[in-house]
């Protein structure tokens, strides 16, 4: 069965740091293209960041150039976002997505609210 399961989000002041991180069981880590999404209320779905099977790319939404850092552990299964200078309008839920040859898989997602 597979799994992807984030953790890391919650309330953050503006400025501030959180590091999210994805999870994942049921298929081979090391072969999937990871993502992370995010969802603002009454927005679509927006790619933020993603990073290829070895790591050596990654590639980043211009909102958050500079300030978000993708990487993955594939030892650990386990994917990352290191999120700085946080903006209100970062506020989001915040989705792993992983794309596993044809098949893209989903997890439930963290709520990242910003806010003083």
């Amino acid at each position: 069965q597979v799994q992807l399961v984030e953790s890391g989000g919650g309330l953050v002041q503006p400025g501030g740091s959180l590091r999210l991180s994805c999870t994942a069981s049921g298929f081979i880590f090391s072969a999937a293209t990871m993502n992370w999404y995010r969802q603002a209320p009454g927005k679509e779905r927006e790619l933020v960041s993603s990073i290829t099977m070895t790591g050596h790319t990654t590639d980043y939404v211009d909102s958050t150039k500079g300030r978000f850092t993708i990487s993955r552990d594939n030892a650990k299964n386990t994917a990352y976002l290191q999120m700085s200078s946080l903006k209100p309008e970062d506020t989001a839920v915040y989705y792993c997505n992983a794309q596993y040859f044809a098949t893209h898989y989903w997890g439930r997602g963290t709520q990242v609210t910003v806010s003083s």
